[in-house]
């Protein structure tokens, strides 16, 4: 999904990924969609081609809202409190971002808690492990 972000926001993503990428390839033809560069804060001009495959994984926020069901056969919710996943953002981007990090935090709990996505998971990991191999804990079905 940080493809499809317009930045540190969710609005559209949604939309770019049923309309550029998910119904082409529902109905069997490549799909495609304008990967967002986070250093220019634009979308890039040439597409990204997406093509038919068995399996299309997608992940990240707002991946897994009601609007998609009809294209979804797996929901997987990685679960881990809120200061451990700002440190990993802060770990990743720096201590510059830590105020687009806050927002995004209460960004995605609003996702979150409008779409009961926690819930409708199909599966759920324990996400406070380091992610080794073999270091998957299923938190329950």
């Amino acid at each position: 999904m940080d493809d499809l972000y317009a930045g540190w926001t969710l609005t559209g993503a949604v939309a770019r990924l049923e309309a550029g990428v998910l119904r082409p390839l529902g109905e069997g033809r490549p799909g495609a969609y304008h990967r967002f560069d986070w250093h220019a804060d634009r979308f890039d001009e040439v597409p990204v081609p997406v093509r038919p495959a068995p399996v299309l994984l997608v992940e990240g926020c707002g991946s897994a809202p009601r609007r998609l069901d009809r294209w979804t056969t797996l929901r997987v919710w990685v679960e881990a409190p809120p200061p451990l996943r700002l440190e990993r953002g802060l770990a990743r981007d720096g201590a510059a971002m830590t105020a687009h990090w806050r927002r995004w935090g209460a960004t995605e709990a609003a996702e979150f808690a409008r779409e009961d996505t926690r819930r409708r998971a199909d599966l759920r990991v324990d996400g406070t492990r380091g992610g080794d191999r073999g270091d998957v804990v299923l938190l329950d079905r």
